[in-house]
């Protein structure tokens, strides 16, 4: 881990298609736009981000407990999908002991009916939605501030 407090941020399936991938919806910031931003917003708060993406749950599973082990100070987590699909990112994130924060570009609970649960949701600290790539940011600020950063 860097000498600076870190901050992971973890990203589901699709969301390597940013940008392409209905920007009606998701807008037509990169997940590399949205990267930048937050790493820029990061360095100017003092802290590292580790920014990664996966289409696999797994993966996100074992980040999520890598974070806890390497004693990360919180986890931006944006599942896409798995938001709605997946008791294991909920168990892995009852197991850990670090915060883990929700974010979506979209407001799930205005769009169809089965976006309207989250698995991450019930384990997450709390939730940021329909912000477009500011979700980030925002998560960013709220992680920030539950660490005591």
């Amino acid at each position: 881990m860097a000498d600076k407090p870190t901050i992971y941020v973890l990203n589901g399936p699709n969301l390597n298609l940013l940008g392409m991938r209905e920007p009606e919806i998701y807008g037509h910031d990169t997940l590399d736009d949205i990267a930048g931003q937050v790493e820029d917003a990061a360095q100017d708060a003092g802290v590292s981000v580790d920014f990664r993406q996966s289409n696999h749950e797994g993966h996100l599973v074992d980040w999520l407990h890598e974070a806890n082990a390497l004693e990360a100070k919180a986890v931006l987590l944006n599942a896409g999908a798995f938001t709605h699909t997946s008791v294991a990112l909920y168990d892995a994130i009852k197991s850990i002991s670090i915060p883990v924060i929700e974010v979506h570009l979209s407001n799930p609970h205005a769009r169809e009916e089965f976006r309207r649960h989250s698995y991450v949701g019930m384990a997450a600290k709390g939730s940021i939605a329909g912000f477009g790539g500011n979700s980030y940011l925002l998560a960013l600020k709220a992680a920030l501030d539950l660490a005591g950063l």
